[in-house]
């Protein structure tokens, strides 16, 4: 048995919430996370030590993107598929495709984004959204 490629950690972590302005006063005014992104009606996004957390409305990010997205990531949502992301170096992210195409698990997206890194998207057995990503992509 083959052992599987290194990973480095956790680098997002996804929760929902409906009320957006009210869960970003809590994540930044309660709790102390830095705001980096908002998208009113869709997602606020915190730096949480060396992780993003993401928190998003769920009813925007269910909606699956577009034929022609520059960036297609696939959609998910709280009372369906979840978002749960991965770090892995450069290096390792091909090291990741090949492995899980090995083992049958379809790659759903792999592209490299604007500012640098590489993600790939593929779906765990509950249907969940999981993502192996090299860290540059929030550098």
């Amino acid at each position: 048995m083959t052992a599987p490629p290194r990973l480095n950690g956790p680098l997002e972590t996804a929760l929902y919430a409906d009320d957006l302005d009210r869960a970003a006063r809590f994540w930044s005014e309660v709790i102390g996370l830095t705001e980096i992104a908002r998208q009113p009606g869709r997602h606020a996004f915190f730096h949480c030590g060396d992780q993003v957390l993401l928190v998003f409305c769920a009813a925007a990010t269910r909606i699956p993107p577009r034929p022609d997205a520059r960036l297609p990531v696939p959609p998910h949502g709280a009372d369906g598929p979840g978002h749960f992301c991965l770090s892995a170096s450069a290096e390792q992210i091909p090291l990741w495709r090949d492995h899980l195409e090995s083992k049958g698990i379809k790659i759903e997206a792999d592209f490299t984004w604007p500012q640098g890194g590489r993600s790939i998207y593929f779906r765990d057995p509950a249907g969940n959204s999981i993502e192996i990503a090299d860290p540059v992509i929030w550098r």
